[in-house]
């Protein structure tokens, strides 16, 4: 395959719930060869399970049909371009049959392929009595679990796609499989192209939060604030050899630059050196980042290795429910009133469960926002003087009914705790939700045998099988530094974001914090004051388990792991950041020890 062939993918969904502007933007102005959608996160996976509860004909994500495909569909057939969604869910059957139905009022003649077999609900009660634990904690499988998909690959989706298929849905896939499946397809790259495997994962990780890559929640947000109203969504044009580079649609808003589309590689990746997915286990450390032009990067240098021998299988599994009560003070002592009043309603309230034999709560959590209740101890000496927050009281319980009490007191104390309060969004009582966490396991790939269908027609094949299987990779600290050289002159503290950005996110139960410097003469004074142990005291307010470090000296970048976070993982824990978005702006103030010639320039 030579090099002059490149393929056009336009990343159009990083969740469900993404801007429908995406994907339009890309057919008309992209010049794309495939647009991907990637929504399945783990919160949305707990929510399709939740929905194909009450209804047989729900668990996808139904945008995709009705506010993507349905208004797009004639376009997208005249340009030629392929599309590829992971939008199945948990029900990739009723996806695929309500775009036939909006295909066929269309008059469009659309070949629809589907890729099943990640589920494995029907297998719940065997892998149960196997002995299956959590793939982290070692727990034994909750006799209450309802749902399990594993994380398939690329090359089901590549087969759909050799076999004609115009549109291909998926329903549990590794998110960056959305983009490698097209360009195993268009190159013909093997299940031994390693190193290229890694470098099409990388172009699916960098596509798969949409506009992350271009400018979004980016740490330099002045030099994008501009162009929000209309920014561009990333594309990536890739080569057979691996070599890719990210851009987006001329006219647009947005920046493609390397600390925009780097914040985004960081973005969840553990271990750079060992980023496991279903076809190749990534080495990132070395990857390189080269702007050759206005909105245009150039990366290389993703290495691969041989994949594991199992698949991640995101399970969920009903543990109780959970209520949400806020309220607005105001005025004089606002902060000590907001917690007087949380902590009297969870007195009171805990002192009517005994009474009715309702046990205690599972968990609670205080939150007085407005007083940097995310900052832990590095709140600054104003937040105790807010005049104004919200109290927000977050509860978990066994059993509906507590939470049913909770939720009329809440109203019924209006009269008899604190002043200066106020609503705060939707008036009414506050909602009981089941909870549906998430258990997480391994299954060997040996197990499954994925389901292809295009034009309602199974497709025989046989993928082929890896020379070898990598072991299980375990995350390994970065190595020790070398001194820096003692300087003459005076040092003097600025924050991390004189001299880096970064972006954070969750995995689980952990959280990532990817920082990558602005130079890379920055880089060593960056690592001498931000040390696992450092991050670690930084973050103590919620790290219950360990920090680790690692290095991407290709990058100029380090990346952290914070292990035990967040309070159980995102589809079940009680913190106010759920899902570690905010860990990056936090670290971003940590105090970094500078020669004092450097800090003046930084000024």
């Amino acid at each position: 395959m030579t090099r002059s062939k490149t393929i056009r993918i336009g990343g159009a969904s990083g969740y469900w719930g993404d801007s429908q502007e995406a994907p339009r933007q890309l057919v008309l102005k992209g010049n794309v060869d495939y647009l991907v959608f990637d929504y399945l996160a783990e919160v949305t996976m707990s929510i399709l399970v939740r929905a194909k509860e009450k209804s047989p004909d729900a668990g996808y994500a139904s945008d995709f049909v009705s506010l993507v495909m349905k208004p797009l569909i004639h376009e997208i057939k005249a340009r030629g371009i392929k599309v590829v969604a992971n939008a199945g869910g948990v029900n990739v059957a009723a996806c695929a049959a309500a775009l036939a139905k909006v295909a066929e009022e269309a008059g469009v003649d659309l070949k629809i392929g589907t890729v099943e077999g990640d589920n494995l609900a029907d297998e719940i009660e065997s892998l149960r009595a196997q002995g299956t634990s959590e793939m982290f904690s070692g727990a034994p499988m909750p006799d209450s679990m309802i749902s399990a998909n594993a994380y398939l690959g690329a090359f089901p989706i590549a087969v759909a796609l050799d076999a004609g298929a115009d549109v291909v849905i998926t329903g549990r896939c590794v998110d960056s499989a959305v983009t490698l499946g097209p360009l195993i397809h268009e190159f013909g790259w093997t299940v031994d192209d390693y190193d290229k495997l890694a470098s099409g994962s990388l172009a699916g990780h960098i596509l798969e939060c949409g506009a992350q890559a271009t400018g979004g929640n980016f740490t330099d947000w002045r030099d994008t604030v501009a162009g929000w109203d209309d920014m561009g969504y990333p594309i990536a044009v890739c080569r057979g050899d691996g070599t890719f580079a990210i851009t987006k649609p001329e006219n647009t808003g947005g920046i493609v630059s390397r600390l925009s589309v780097g914040e985004q590689i960081l973005y969840e990746i553990g271990d750079p050196s060992a980023y496991i997915m279903p076809d190749v286990i990534c080495d990132f450390s070395g990857v390189t980042l080269n702007e050759t032009k206005k909105d245009w990067l150039e990366i290389a240098g993703a290495k691969g290795r041989a994949p594991t021998s199992t698949y991640k299988v995101s399970g969920t599994y009903k543990d109780g429910y959970r209520a949400t009560a806020s309220t607005v003070i105001t005025g004089f002592d606002a902060v000590e009133k907001g917690k007087a009043f949380a902590e009297a309603l969870l007195k009171r309230t805990r002192r009517l469960f005994m009474e009715r034999n309702l046990g205690d709560y599972q968990d609670t959590a205080i939150h007085i926002i407005g007083a940097q209740t995310l900052w832990g101890n590095n709140a600054d000496e104003h937040a105790a003087a807010a005049r104004e927050i919200i109290t927000q009281i977050d509860v978990r319980h066994d059993e509906k009914a507590a939470l049913e009490l909770f939720s009329k007191e809440t109203t019924g104390v209006g009269l008899s705790m604190t002043t200066g309060r106020c609503s705060a969004g939707a008036a009414g009582r506050p909602k009981i939700t089941p909870v549906v966490a998430q258990f997480a396991f391994q299954i060997d790939k040996a197990r499954i045998q994925p389901l292809i269908i295009v034009s309602n027609k199974p497709v025989n094949f046989n993928i082929p099988v890896p020379a070898s299987f990598s072991e299980f990779p375990t995350p390994k600290h970065a190595e020790g530094d070398d001194a820096l050289t003692p300087t003459p002159e005076a040092t003097v503290e600025v924050p991390l974001i004189k001299l880096a950005a970064a972006r954070s996110g969750d995995k689980g139960n952990n959280a990532n914090v990817g920082v990558i410097a602005r130079s890379a003469d920055y880089l060593p004074w960056i690592k001498q004051s931000a040390t696992e142990d450092s991050v670690k005291k930084w973050f103590g307010h919620v790290v219950e388990g360990d920090v680790m470090r690692f290095d991407l000296p290709g990058m100029k970048a380090i990346n952290f792991l914070l292990t035990n976070c967040l309070g159980g993982g995102g589809t079940s824990t009680l913190h106010l950041d759920n899902l570690a978005k905010t860990y990056a702006q936090q670290l971003l103030a940590l105090p970094v020890k500078v020669p004092s010639s450097l800090a003046k320039r930084l000024a």
